[in-house]
């Protein structure tokens, strides 16, 4: 039985060190990018070897659809690429918390919420910073302190 039991953990180790020696196909470094992709991702190339994989294979797989795009998706596309690169990282994590937040807000709200945003785009600039109100700062009010007489 015991013998039985090295057989079959030899064969699992022996088995198992070719599969592990061989490197996981994933996305690749800056430099493992062809021409066109890094072109494409530019924006993102101070921070591309520091992305994890997930996020450097969706960049990739943007960079690969990017010349199927209308020139308007690439416009929108580079802005986008243009502005996460400008996000300081604590900014890029609450933007990546805002997203999983509407993620799960169901599909019906979320329709109704972009209706919202794209009526609220409509209103030009000015008009925006009346209707949402001035600011009212109130000014600092010490607690009064114990024990002490007005």
């Amino acid at each position: 039985m015991a013998a039985a039991r090295l057989v079959i953990l030899t064969l699992a180790a022996v088995l198992s060190g070719p599969v592990a020696a061989v490197a996981p196909i994933g996305a690749p470094s800056w430099s493992g990018l062809t021409s066109a992709q890094r072109a494409v991702l530019a924006p993102l190339s101070d921070d591309w070897n520091t992305m994890n994989e997930v996020q450097r294979q969706r960049w990739v797989g943007v960079a690969d659809r990017y010349s199927r795009l209308t020139p308007e998706e690439q416009a929108r596309i580079r802005a986008r690429m243009r502005d996460w690169a400008d996000l300081r990282p604590d900014q890029r994590e609450r933007a990546r918390d805002q997203y999983r937040a509407l993620r799960s807000i169901p599909p019906y709200r979320r329709e109704s919420l972009q209706e919202q945003w794209q009526r609220y785009l409509s209103i030009p600039p000015e008009e925006r910073q009346i209707k949402s109100g001035p600011r009212i700062t109130r000014p600092l009010q010490r607690p009064p302190v114990r024990g002490m007489q007005e």
